[in-house]
């Protein structure tokens, strides 16, 4: 019997306390203790980016990443992004230019998204597509989450979009 460790993460602005087996993933750990089913398992090897986050701001395969080793880290989801009832500018632009189909890869690819456009707020479509490399559509072809980005970067110029819970 594994000996498991206490971890304490904030994750989408709340504090957690959990005890979990040392081998246990990151999205594991988000899906199975946490109950934040919006991270995607897809394809257990970091080639999908499916389960992609937020871990202290940068966007992170959750599959790739042992939950102790988050420990005392800020955690954002796709839960986290914008306020209950309402939609993040990405979210909004994949709603408004269909930037997705069957919705499985959505949540990876709008945390990508969030953390290109954070780091580059006027991205050109080459810097869009290649920072959305690391994370596979297996519906859409991609055009359509491309002008959903761009979408989202219009309307983030006009506002400023943080996290739930960031800066807090």
């Amino acid at each position: 019997m594994a000996m498991k460790r206490e971890i304490s993460v904030t994750v989408n602005g709340q504090q957690h306390h959990s005890s979990v087996e040392p081998r246990m993933l990151l999205v594991h750990y988000l899906r199975e203790e946490l109950d934040l089913t919006g991270t995607h398992i897809g394809c257990d090897t970091s080639q999908c980016g499916a389960c992609t986050v937020l871990v202290n701001g940068e966007s992170v395969k959750a599959c790739t990443v042992f939950a102790v080793q988050a420990d005392g880290s800020e955690i954002t989801t796709i839960e986290g992004l914008a306020p209950e009832g309402s939609l993040h500018p990405i979210q909004e632009g994949f709603w408004e230019k269909h930037g997705l189909q069957c919705g499985f890869c959505t949540p990876g690819m709008i945390m990508t998204a969030y953390n290109l456009l954070k780091n580059n707020p006027h991205p050109t479509e080459a810097e869009i597509r290649e920072a959305l490399k690391g994370n596979i559509c297996r519906c859409t072809g991609y055009q359509n989450i491309v002008r959903a980005v761009q979408f989202a970067a219009e309307r983030m110029s006009e506002t400023v979009s943080e996290p739930v819970g960031a800066g807090e």
